[in-house]
């Protein structure tokens, strides 16, 4: 049976009641302030819900005895780097966003919960997860709700930027895959492992919408990285992880449940 139960990560007390009424065999935590952007306007914000709350988590976990836990960190801790591709084993003192530094501290937190307290805990880089029930302030979404309206879609700088899009079916079966393996503390690379330019990724919103897009120029944002690339070697090796779901079959069946979700 599924429950769903309204709190918020920050409020400790309600966190502690919820452990205490129900017994948890494990943790998969994917709640977060999202997105690079809007953390550049709210940087306190974001360190308090993915920091403050990660810890209360990992606390309510720890004394009510739940060895196991999965956590949503994000590609963006990698920041601008130079290496092609990103690899769990590079540096990643870098980050230049607000969001980032907030999955980097995710990620130093479940390393000491791990070392101190014997805890189980995998640390999942998620490359721009795409599909059905997408966050709509993604570029996807966004631009399918724009196109569809007739309206002029922002697009950052010359259309370039490049994205490792991977597809919401094959991220559930790398957390999945976390659930039934004994890991002590690892750090996955959840990606789709190849890169998709946005003036491509336009056009095939275009060709599975059947309209043509308007765009808008703006100047590329603070905080956004040129390019995501995963190496998933190590998920592959470890966790069996052989994501399945490529962009051009991946937007069609965005669109498809878009339609649905608008009547469109």
């Amino acid at each position: 049976p599924f429950t769903f139960v309204h709190g918020d990560l920050t409020d400790r007390a309600a966190l502690d009641d919820l452990f205490g009424e129900v017994q948890f065999d494990q943790v998969i935590h994917l709640a977060a302030r999202a997105g690079v952007r809007p953390s550049l306007a709210e940087p306190a914000l974001y360190q308090r819900v993915n920091v403050e709350g990660t810890v209360n988590v990992l606390e309510a976990a720890r004394l009510t005895g739940i060895k196991k836990l999965i956590i949503a960190s994000s590609s963006s801790v990698y920041g601008v780097n130079s290496k092609l591709p990103f690899s769990e084993t590079d540096p990643i003192f870098h980050p230049i966003s607000p969001y980032a530094a907030s999955k980097l501290a995710c990620e130093a937190l479940g390393h000491v919960y791990q070392h101190v307290y014997g805890m189980d805990v995998a640390m999942l880089r998620f490359f721009t997860v795409y599909g059905p029930r997408q966050r709509p302030d993604l570029a996807i979404y966004k631009f399918a709700k724009l196109i569809t309206a007739g309206k002029p879609i922002p697009v950052f700088g010359d259309g370039s930027t490049q994205r490792d899009y991977t597809f919401v079916a094959d991220i559930i079966d790398g957390i999945m895959a976390c659930t039934t393996r004994k890991l002590g503390y690892e750090v996955f690379n959840l990606g789709e492992s190849q890169t998709v330019r946005l003036d491509y990724l336009i056009e095939l919103l275009e060709k599975a919408l059947g309209q043509k897009a308007v765009i808008d120029r703006q100047p590329l944002q603070p905080g956004d990285v040129p390019i995501t690339y995963a190496d998933i070697s190590k998920a592959q090796r470890m966790l069996g992880y052989a994501p399945r779901v490529k962009i051009e079959q991946g937007i069609p069946r965005f669109v498809e449940w878009f339609r649905r979700a608008h009547g469109v």
